[in-house]
């Protein structure tokens, strides 16, 4: 599904945040990529999605291709529309509108109605919630409602792949594993994951395969579960009691969702 070969990425044409990267996304997989800040996993994200150059970034070497296609020369609507959805860090939601405005953003650009009802009805099944403060101001809600509507106005547009970046960023323990329940959920239902995430414990609890970004290379990759088990992974990501705290590192059978109700 999307393939990334000998990427390199720089900004300003100077420094070099990507370097070499080489890492693939089969279809119907969940994949995390891990790191520490500055490894270069949002600069990674931003190339999929075609918001690189907002950003003043280039690339300089390697390629990006989706379902064969290249996406480097695309704008991010075209990517968005070839089936490759972002939701950025920060979620950045519009506060100002409401929580239902939101998600028919999210949907602008799908042009078939009955995906767009179907799209609808999944985010509403997935965060009842959404349903509930439909009417509401997004900038009221709590910060792991923000999330939901993040996710669910990103699914609006009926994405094959969608891309999370940093998805936990700022939340609760208790949010956060219910984030990795969604994340397994929307995978279930059909939808490859690209997940960038600092949480080592929650993201290789969903992933299939994970990356491990370490200034701008690919320094580890393989199966999440063995990933888990290596000595370095356990010293640099899963270290400190966060098993604890999420849930466990290693993916087992996936669970049943419980709906989100943050």
């Amino acid at each position: 599904m999307l393939s990334i070969d000998s990427l390199r990425v720089t900004y300003g044409g100077a420094v070099e945040a990507v370097r070499g990267v080489t890492m693939e996304v089969p279809d119907g997989k969940v994949v995390a990529v891990l790191g520490s800040n500055g490894a270069g996993k949002s600069t990674l994200l931003r190339t999929v999605s075609g918001t690189l150059r907002l950003h003043r970034g280039r690339v300089d070497e390697g390629s990006v291709r989706f379902d064969g296609d290249v996406l480097t020369s695309r704008d991010p609507g075209q990517i968005v529309r070839q089936g490759v959805v972002q939701v950025p860090e920060g979620r950045r939601i519009f506060g100002r509108l409401t929580v239902e405005e939101n998600l028919r953003a999210g949907g602008m650009g799908n042009r078939d109605r009955a995906a767009k009802a179907a799209a609808h009805a999944r985010v509403h099944d997935l965060f009842p919630v959404l349903a509930e403060r439909s009417g509401q101001r997004a900038g009221l809600l709590s910060g792991g409602e923000q999330q939901m509507l993040a996710i669910g106005r990103a699914l609006m547009a009926s994405p094959k792949l969608l891309l999370l970046d940093e998805p936990s960023l700022g939340l609760a323990p208790r949010i956060i594993g219910q984030i990795g329940e969604v994340i397994a959920e929307i995978n279930r239902q059909g939808t490859s994951v690209l997940l960038v995430e600092q949480n080592a414990t929650m993201a290789l609890g969903v992933a299939d395969l994970a990356y491990v970004l370490d200034v701008g290379k690919v320094s580890l990759s393989g199966p999440a579960a063995e990933l888990a088990r290596t000595d370095e992974v356990q010293r640099l990501y899963l270290g400190h009691g966060d098993a604890a705290e999420t849930g466990p590192a290693t993916r087992g059978p996936r669970r049943t969702l419980s709906r989100w109700t943050a």
